[in-house]
């Protein structure tokens, strides 16, 4: 059989890699989603206020950025820290501004004494060991900043080994350990390239814990998709958390100019939504994100369904005597040699994905479609069935990869379900059962999916018909039709 089809259990999205937006994504800190509290939070105006971040507002105060004016302050909130509105604040209302020179972004890094060290090492990485080695500086200018970043979150990439354990078989545990691969890597070339030879410029040693934690840090709290900015922490904005009523991102931040007397930048933060004096500022963070990129990033997950997904890849074997045709066909597609595609619970399949997984699959008597006269409507005629043979070989091996894919869990969906509704879970452990569970789902999705297919084999039109029909030789009832 020349066609494979293979459900990419282990499909790694590296933090530079983003599927469907680049390097373009928000970062920010959230614990878990909000909770209706009938508690006041503690705000910066009581002095039931942890006292670092008592202080980190003061700072903010000297630094000319807040004042008894500013529309909202942190507060001590279900989640952890969050911004609380002050007053009630209007729907797109500017909740804060931020200058340029209170970022911390690659620009800062490069300004540093560490600076010229950084030269060639990728943006993330620049940041990450900024703020490692001011962590360690006492004297640190970013001191009261510094003091109120948590030494953890409840991202996947900071859970125990036994924590992972619960989420044997998914995704997102490949993905979680993947990643963590991927810091431990990138560690072990910047000790050898910069820590080592520079003892000097670093007060305390760096361990590969210190750099996953930085790493943690922005992929908990960075905003990037601003104008010019790829990477960069904002103090103060980085405490907006997220809330799921909220279902748009756009325009609740920007980057703009100071004014017309000021050569000034300044980040400026809206509310999307109207809030009341004393409840707390929200943002959506991102509306693609699936639940297992929620909990990788963030530490928390949606019970929203339309977050479970689960990716299938499909790759065109490199054993394939038709390797480089469908190779030029998927380019000519905007796809490449493996094709992903996320199946989002309760949707249809993705856009091009029967196309693609036909193409992988043509063989035999059907190559002829693979032939350059065929080359710019091939794509088209793959919207449909192309023949049984092929149609009945997509079906069977995307069935045969769910059933294998299913079969790495320890728990059913009726085991998760009931586990939930005992509520006795902590946050992780809850985050792992809805992650498994909603992989679940769409697993048993996607096989009934083909399975309905494989029940319609009998009575799909292929290509052949199609054609026969098109050339007026076959009748609409399949009648072959004979001339005098």
């Amino acid at each position: 059989m020349t066609a494979s089809v293979a459900v990419a259990a282990g499909f790694l999205r590296l933090p530079s890699v983003q599927k469907s937006q680049s390097s373009s994504f928000l970062f920010n800190r959230q614990r878990n989603l909000p909770k209706i509290s009938s508690v006041r939070p503690i705000s910066a105006s009581s002095s039931e206020l942890p006292e670092n971040v008592r202080k980190f507002w003061k700072w903010l105060g000297d630094q000319g950025v807040v004042s008894g004016k500013s529309v909202a302050e942190p507060a001590v909130v279900p989640e952890g820290l969050g911004l609380v509105a002050r007053r009630d604040i209007g729907r797109n209302e500017v909740v804060l501004e931020i200058p340029k020179r209170l970022w911390i972004n690659p620009e800062t890094v490069t300004a540093s004494k560490i600076g010229p060290l950084c030269g060639g090492l990728k943006p993330w990485i620049s940041v990450a060991l900024f703020l490692i080695k001011e962590k360690y500086e006492e004297d640190s200018s970013w001191r009261v900043y510094l003091d109120i970043l948590p030494e953890s979150t409840d991202s996947t990439i900071f859970w125990s080994g036994e924590e992972l354990a619960e989420l044997k078989g998914t995704q997102l545990l490949s993905n979680t350990l993947g990643v963590k691969e991927y810091v431990e890597n990138e560690f072990s070339k910047l000790e050898q390239e910069i820590l080592l030879p520079n003892k000097d410029l670093f007060s305390s040693r760096i361990t590969v814990d210190d750099f996953i934690w930085a790493f943690g840090i922005l992929k908990s709290r960075a905003f990037s998709r601003l104008r010019g900015q790829n990477l960069v922490l904002i103090p103060l904005a980085d405490l907006i958390n997220h809330n799921p009523a909220i279902t748009k991102e756009d325009y609740a931040y920007e980057i703009k100019g100071g004014g017309l007397f000021s050569r000034d930048v300044l980040f400026s933060l809206k509310s999307p939504a109207y809030v009341k004096a004393g409840d707390q500022v929200y943002i959506q963070y991102d509306v693609n994100k699936s639940n297992a990129e929620l909990a990788l990033d963030y530490g928390f997950v949606e019970s929203n369904p339309n977050r479970n997904t689960y990716t299938l890849a499909i790759q065109i074997p490199e054993s394939d005597p038709f390797l480089e045709d469908k190779l030029d066909i998927a380019e000519s597609n905007e796809m490449g040699e493996t094709g992903y595609f996320d199946i989002v619970e309760g949707q249809t399949l993705p856009a091009g994905m029967l196309q693609y997984i036909r193409l992988v699959a043509l063989s035999g008597s059907d190559a002829f479609l693979l032939e350059s006269i065929f080359r710019n409507a091939i794509w088209g005629h793959l919207e449909l069935p192309v023949s049984r043979s092929n149609e009945e070989l997509i079906c069977r091996v995307v069935r045969d990869a769910c059933k294998s894919a299913l079969s790495g869990f320890t728990t059913t969906i009726e085991e998760d379900e009931k586990l939930l509704e005992e509520g006795k879970l902590d946050l992780r452990m809850e985050m792992a059962v809805k992650i498994r569970m909603g992989e679940k789902k769409v697993l048993q999705q996607i096989d009934q999916i083909f399975k309905d297919r494989e029940l319609e084999l009998d009575v799909l039109e292929y290509y052949q018909e199609r054609r026969l029909k098109d050339l007026g030789l076959v009748g609409e009832q399949g009648e072959i039709i004979f001339w005098e």
